[in-house]
């Protein structure tokens, strides 16, 4: 069976939807090039962490540059303009926690990357520990609805 563009919005707004209810607390991990209308799901968590040289938004800036300026060579100023790194994320009050990488590439940083993940995701349990099922859900609710800056033009 083969899936209509309608049918894959419908699919994102359905995952959004069952995750916004779920009454455990729900952690989502941005690890590399999260940017098609399915990163939007990853916004409904209590906790975004995401890692500091990852990109993610609902459009890949290629996408982006073909749709506003119609020429898709303009991928540098169109990902400067999206802000879609870790840094301009955590800004907006789109993700919570940046996690540093190394450098290098070697088994060691991977490794470390692991644990910084590992540290954060325990630290989000425990802190949600105490919290009743629907307090979770709540905190989601008002995270994801005050999420970013917005301004109303007249």
């Amino acid at each position: 069976m083969e899936l209509k563009k309608e049918d894959n919005g419908e699919a994102i707004a359905s995952s959004m939807l069952e995750l916004s209810k779920l009454t455990v607390p729900v952690i989502s991990i941005i690890i590399g090039e999260g940017s098609s209308g399915g990163a939007l799901a990853l916004g409904v968590g209590n906790k975004v962490i995401m890692l500091e040289n990852a990109i993610y938004s609902i459009l890949s800036p290629e996408g982006y540059a073909s749709i506003l300026w119609k020429d898709s060579s303009r991928t540098k100023e169109a990902a400067e303009k999206m802000k879609l790194t870790a840094k301009d994320l955590y800004e907006l009050k789109i993700i919570d926690k940046i996690i540093k990488e190394p450098q290098n590439e070697e088994e060691q940083c991977f490794l470390k990357i692991a644990k910084s993940l590992k540290r954060e995701i325990q630290k989000t349990i425990e802190e949600m520990k105490e919290m009743s099922p629907e307090q979770i859900k709540e905190e989601r609710y008002q995270k994801f609805r005050n999420m970013g800056e917005y301004k109303f033009i007249k």
